[in-house]
């Protein structure tokens, strides 16, 4: 059955990491028990109800003073998407791009009843950028945000499943939520809910539910994909951000090693000229001929090789933590002895050394440095604070040179220390 834990308030002064925000104190509990496979609800997961995230205030200036334009706005009512001629328009003089987000039109549409759907946050709003960030590095997988903002006692959408993981984090107000077992567990990217819709709202309406509770601000919820799930809106305004996980499956092994198979010759043979593909009997054959060749390209492919094209879909799911261009410049052009710079949060790297140099690969290319320079690489890229003239395995000089290069290249940022 699904957990539901309690997390009483903390006076640490280290903030906990990300992941624990949500789930608690026991991370490794969450994985061994939860992960992927059964929901989780925290009550109290943070006890200032994830303000430094997003609140309402955040809410408001979204909506009115950041210039939001389409896709990053989608609303709806009683199940369905609201056309988005609606509520954008041009920005007027100097901004005359039609989609941009209308502020009067939201609050009338909203002022009826319809809910508000901020998209894709980790790419708008600083306090989610950060978290979601923080949190995709720990889960090894990419994230997305988005935030639902619903009137009194309103319904936003229907039950559905979703073909990612959620973590659900109430902001404000409340908001009553069912889940429910799923009808297809583990879902991939192309078999989404409406695939099985009647089956999602016999589910949803005929078996008692999972989960039927009400978040309050602070609470946190855990929901794998495929996991029906429906929420409405109680009393006063209600808000509630929900983190996707876009989780790497099994199967995308299966599609890395196919993909690599295609290296074999017998594999990209041409089938017989005038073949009737809708003939059971006529493909047998040469099914059973490629299954025989499937086997033995299987054998051949690499683990390696299966990293090197699957990573691709992790390390291009997000983006790092963002650089500040002109304060980043002017700090790396006055670097010196005892400045501090750490790793960005969330960039993917890799770190190989060779006879005579080291190379760095990055989502996007790939860094060549002197073999000399990998102990001190070591211990920048290690996530922890360090201070130019500290480094092991190079002397000031050296130091200064190389933390620049990576400041420069988006590596390194400057760290904020006591």
């Amino acid at each position: 059955m699904p957990a539901e834990l309690s997390e009483p308030a903390e006076s640490a002064a280290a903030p906990p990491a990300a992941l624990a925000r949500v789930v608690g104190p026991d991370v490794d509990g969450f994985g061994d028990r939860h992960w992927g496979r059964e929901p989780l609800l925290v009550r109290g997961a943070d006890p200032d109800a994830f303000r430094d995230v997003l609140d309402l205030d955040g809410v408001d200036e979204l909506l009115s003073r950041r210039g939001l334009r389409t896709p990053f706005l989608r609303l709806a009512r009683e199940g369905a998407v609201v056309g988005s001629e609606w509520f954008t328009g041009s920005g007027g003089v100097g901004a005359e791009i039609g989609d941009q987000v209308r502020d009067d039109k939201v609050a009338a549409l909203f002022g009826e009843g319809t809910t508000v759907v901020l998209q894709a946050l980790h790419r708008t709003w600083s306090g989610v950028i950060d978290f979601t960030a923080a949190l995709a590095e720990e889960l090894g997988h990419p994230v997305q945000a988005n935030a639902y903002v619903t009137p009194p006692s309103s319904r936003g959408f229907s039950a559905h499943y979703d073909v990612h993981d959620v973590f659900v984090l109430q902001l404000a107000g409340r908001k009553h939520w069912t889940v429910h077992a799923p009808v297809h567990a583990d879902p991939l990217r192309d078999q989404p809910w409406n695939d099985h819709a009647r089956a999602v709202a016999d589910r949803a309406r005929e078996t008692p539910p999972e989960i039927d509770t009400a978040l309050e601000p602070g609470d946190a919820m855990y929901v794998p994909r495929g996991w029906l799930h429906a929420a409405t809106a109680l009393g006063d305004v209600s808000a509630h951000l929900t983190v996707g996980v876009h989780v790497l499956t099994r199967f995308a092994l299966v599609e890395a090693l196919t993909a690599l198979c295609a290296q074999d010759q017998d594999l990209r043979a041409s089938l017989p000229l005038g073949i009737d593909v809708a003939d059971p009997a006529q493909l047998a054959p040469h099914l059973d001929s490629v299954r025989s060749a499937l086997t033995d390209a299987l054998r051949d492919v690499s683990a390696d090789a299966v990293a090197r094209r699957v990573r691709d879909a992790v390390w291009s799911g997000g983006r790092p933590e963002p650089v500040r261009p002109v304060a980043g410049a002017a700090f790396a052009e006055g670097l010196a002895a005892g400045d501090a710079v750490r790793r960005r949060t969330g960039l993917h790297h890799r770190l190989l050394e060779q006879d005579d140099e080291v190379v760095l690969e990055l989502p996007d290319r790939r860094l060549a440095l002197p073999a000399a320079t990998a102990v001190p690489l070591r211990a920048l890229l290690a996530g922890g604070t360090v201070r130019v003239g500290e480094l092991p395995g190079a002397d000031e000089a050296d130091q200064v040179v190389l933390v620049r290069r990576l400041l420069r290249e988006g590596v390194l940022v400057p760290a904020t220390t006591p």
